[in-house]
């Protein structure tokens, strides 16, 4: 319990201990909802991921598939290799300003031709439609968003995919934020849309001030809740984001050199067809730091509600496995993340992701046992530039899983011990 509590308070502590001191940063709210005055009125941009991926492929050492692949070790989305290429994502989209010659209106498309959650599922397909916005900057303080874009919240989710340090989310991120639409709560064994990828349809009032030399930030947004699709219910989910900024040089951009700091809140509720509707909401807090030799970002988070709770015995789909989710829980974790730029084309990296999934005790039994799982990644690895917009990116992922609140026999301890680490670089081209 003493262990428990202290590995929670560790990134609070770390949080306060540098935001008491005078970072890779960026205010994502401008940087992707506007554009500057004299932007062109069309700008062609995107990027190219390609993926390897690899781990031992263990097979389950105990429940109802045992000696059979573990969904976690799978190479997702497909879930039927464990090792492989993959051109994981290529977006290619258009964005400006002066439409009809006025600069106060921009506009951001892009659409996703890769092989991941977004462009499979029910719904899906390649050459995905992932964002389509216009921003009004008509009112001074009050900036207004409309139509399919990121939504305001967590660093790692809202962050640009093109200057991401690490080939995979955290596990916090992914488990409590990529959020996997199904139609029921039980017994669907596939996506009934697909993965939301941090993404809403809805309308945003944002803006940023300088206060005192920091940079500040608000974002307020209505939406849907069904990410990339139209609603399927009457239901709207309501996000809220604030953040300060110092920065550390005069140059901006997505590696602005700063300190930030941020908290977020989402709020929403779900409609599935054997539960009905279900609260779901999401809140965190973290910072940034990038002085163009060190870097640092720490988040924390907590969630309540809807959570993803994985398959069946860790089982495959195809294997007959059916997907789990905890319609009525709580979950809290975060991520530490270091940077160190050891030469002028090679960083350092190493991050510590931790989640405890499934903390509410059962009013009837007074325990958790049966769903509560401890995940812990520690991924070390190096970045590459090659040019400011090619980078080779290697991460050699530590993984582990546990089942805390389980009785000592019982077989989800072995389940779970079959978790692999896992190999992964990717070759990043941004145009």
């Amino acid at each position: 319990m003493k262990k428990t509590l202290s590995i929670k308070l560790l990134p609070l502590a770390v949080l306060l201990a540098i935001s008491s001191s005078s970072a890779q940063s960026a205010n994502w709210l401008m940087l992707q909802g506007t554009e500057k005055p004299n932007a062109p009125t069309t700008k062609l941009w995107g990027f190219i991921q390609v993926d390897y991926q690899q781990t031992d492929d263990t097979k389950l050492k105990a429940g109802p598939y045992k000696g059979q692949s573990a969904a976690f070790n799978q190479m997702v989305p497909q879930q039927s290799t464990s090792s492989g290429f993959n051109v994981k994502r290529a977006r290619i989209g258009v964005r400006g300003s002066n439409v009809a010659g006025d600069d106060k209106i921009n506009y951001f498309l892009l659409t996703e031709f890769g092989n991941n959650g977004m462009t499979t599922g029910k719904g899906g397909s390649q050459g995905q439609l992932t964002d389509a916005s216009i921003t009004l900057n008509h009112i001074p303080g009050a900036r207004v968003r409309v139509g399919l874009f990121k939504t305001p919240g967590a660093e790692e989710a809202g962050q640009a995919i093109g200057t991401m340090n690490y080939v995979n989310f955290s596990t916090v991120t992914d488990r409590l934020l990529m959020e996997r639409h199904f139609n029921k709560a039980t017994s669907e064994t596939s996506r009934s849309a697909p993965a939301a990828s941090f993404r809403d349809i809805g309308v945003q009032v944002f803006d940023t001030f300088n206060l005192s030399g920091w940079d500040t930030s608000y974002a307020v947004m209505y939406g849907n809740g069904n990410g990339l699709l139209l609603d399927n219910d009457t239901n709207k989910d309501l996000y809220l984001y604030a953040s300060t900024e110092k920065k550390l040089t005069k140059k901006g951009g997505p590696r602005a050199k700063s300190l930030k700091l941020f908290a977020w809140n989402q709020t929403g509720k779900r409609t599935l067809d054997d539960v009905g509707e279900k609260d779901r909401s999401r809140t965190g807090v973290g910072t940034t730091f990038w002085n163009g030799k060190f870097r640092f970002a720490a988040e924390y988070m907590q969630a309540d509600g809807m959570i993803f709770g994985g398959t069946k015995g860790a089982g495959l789909s195809s294997d007959g496995a059916t997907i789990n989710i905890l319609t009525d829980q709580t979950a809290d974790g975060y991520y530490l993340d270091f940077g160190y730029r050891a030469m002028k084309n090679l960083e350092l990296n190493v991050r510590y992701d931790y989640l405890d999934s499934g903390t509410k005790k059962d009013a009837k039994t007074g325990t958790n046992k049966d769903v509560q799982r401890e995940f812990t990644t520690t991924t070390i690895g190096a970045q590459y530039f090659l040019n400011k917009k090619t980078t080779l990116t290697m991460n050699y992922e530590i993984r582990g899983i546990t089942a805390p609140g389980a009785p000592s026999a019982a077989p989800v301890h072995k389940i779970v011990d079959s978790i692999d680490n896992r190999l992964a670089l990717q070759l990043r081209l941004i145009f």
